[in-house]
């Protein structure tokens, strides 16, 4: 085992010094781990009562510690040697100080980590990182609505099964300190003003664009739900086939592209009510979110998994919903499949830029499939529908044509003009009665 240092913390057994070690950790930039069923030493002792005591670790954290630190943790159970014990990952707080509740902003309350140990922080510190505290976080605002629902929030809980209680709003930090719904319930809510954009080009600029599509106005859960879906439509399958098998590769590795997704949208700087935005163009995918690294945060420590959630609560349902699996997973996971050159940092954003894979090399174009499909011409996905919809009704409409692709008329327009030049498309009769021909 790793010996104790400045992100790792050994405790024998549960102890009282629990939330103290947790608010060093809080306070201190990079997070870090504490293991409950082992020595100092670092050798594994295990747990007897492993379930119990992740109770009251959650109890005590929960409320215990000041501010909130919900969504900031994770308690696991790992087998190390096997002996089973308890895994706490602590995020780095936004909302810095953290303090013992019942000793409130003070030497006697408040800690940081320095090695690997728990030390009482100076009041000079406590005082500064107070002055730097984010006040204006998602949940300290207040919603412009407060007659919200949440019956698609219950749902999806519902679906991973947990429930909702009367108390869900508290629980869940809906609430601001006046007990009005916050702007996460909001985004949580069943209707508000919240979409993510998804757009789609042909070519490799933002010239034309073939789709414009928006995904919310409801719950973030369930416009999130309706993104990844849309993104592994959009992720195609490559094929090579030989005399012996078959090989497949999607345009992008689906596992660094739906964290990519969900990282955007968990951590999206919503105070501005500037929603994430995923935009496909021939050679790449990107995805864009407002708001770049969190005050105090390096671009070293980003690559490094250290987390620092901006938007807390949110992470906390995405968690409970298994649609985030722990806590500084995302970035590691996408980093495996792809370099730290593919993501931007500016004052104001943070765009993730994933190039589509190569085709695969193949002895002639025929052997090309994309979705099991052969296309002609190895055409977009968008103009074989569009080609096959003429095809099948010659007297479909422009407005009809884009109702069926899902895209602007503009794509549309643009799709015709492309394929009559190039000779694929022609005009039968006047322009109000006549029909397209497919000439190919």
């Amino acid at each position: 085992m790793t010996p104790e240092n400045n992100r790792i913390e050994y405790k024998q057994q549960l102890t009282d010094g629990l939330e103290k070690e947790a608010i060093a950790f809080l306070n201190y930039n990079e997070g870090g781990i504490m293991y409950i069923g082992i020595h100092k030493t670092g050798k594994p002792i295990g747990v007897d009562n492993i379930d119990g005591d992740m109770l009251k670790i959650k109890d005590r954290l929960k409320n215990n510690i000041m501010p909130s630190c919900m969504g900031l943790f994770d308690v696991a159970v790992e087998n190390i040697e096997s002996k089973d014990v308890i895994k706490i990952t602590f995020a780095s707080g936004p909302e810095k100080p953290y303090y013992l509740k019942k000793h409130g902003l003070s030497e006697k309350g408040t800690f940081i980590r320095i090695g690997s140990a728990a030390e009482p922080m100076p009041l000079k510190m406590i005082e500064s990182m107070f002055a730097k505290r984010i006040r204006n976080s998602i949940g300290k605002i207040k919603s412009s609505n407060q007659n919200l629902t949440f019956e698609q929030l219950k749902i999806y809980y519902e679906g991973v099964n947990k429930t909702l209680n009367q108390q869900f709003a508290s629980n869940l930090e809906l609430l601001t300190e006046d007990g009005l719904y916050n702007y996460v319930a909001y985004l949580l809510a069943d209707v508000n003003g919240m979409s993510v954009k998804v757009a789609k080009y042909d070519g490799l600029d933002r010239v034309d664009l073939m789709e414009n599509n928006e995904y919310g106005y409801c719950s973030l859960i369930k416009a999130t739900k309706q993104v990844l879906d849309k993104i592994d439509l959009e992720n195609k399958t490559l094929a090579k086939i030989t005399h012996k098998e078959r090989e497949e590769k999607r345009l992008w590795n689906p596992v660094a592209l739906r964290e990519a997704v969900i990282n955007a949208i968990v951590h999206n700087d919503y105070t501005s009510e500037v929603p994430p935005k995923i935009e496909f163009f021939d050679d790449r995918i990107e995805i864009t979110s407002f708001g770049s690294l969190p005050q105090g945060m390096t671009e070293n420590e980003f690559f490094e998994g250290y987390s620092v959630p901006r938007n807390k609560e949110l992470m906390r349902v995405f968690r409970d919903l298994e649609l985030v699996e722990h806590l500084g997973s995302g970035v590691p996971r996408i980093l495996r499949s792809y370099g730290k050159e593919c993501f931007k940092f500016t004052e104001n954003f943070l765009r993730m830029t994933f190039p589509v894979l190569k085709p695969l090399e193949s002895k002639s174009e025929d052997d090309y499939l994309e979705t099991t499909q052969k296309l002609p011409r190895n055409y977009p996905e968008t103009t074989r529908k569009l080609l096959n919809a003429i095809n099948e009704n010659p007297d479909i409409t422009q407005n009809e044509l884009a109702t069926v692709l899902g895209i602007t008329m503009d794509g549309v327009k643009y799709q015709i003009k492309n394929l009559t030049k190039k000779g694929v498309l022609k005009r039968e009769g006047s322009d109000r009665g006549g029909k397209w021909i497919v000439v190919e």
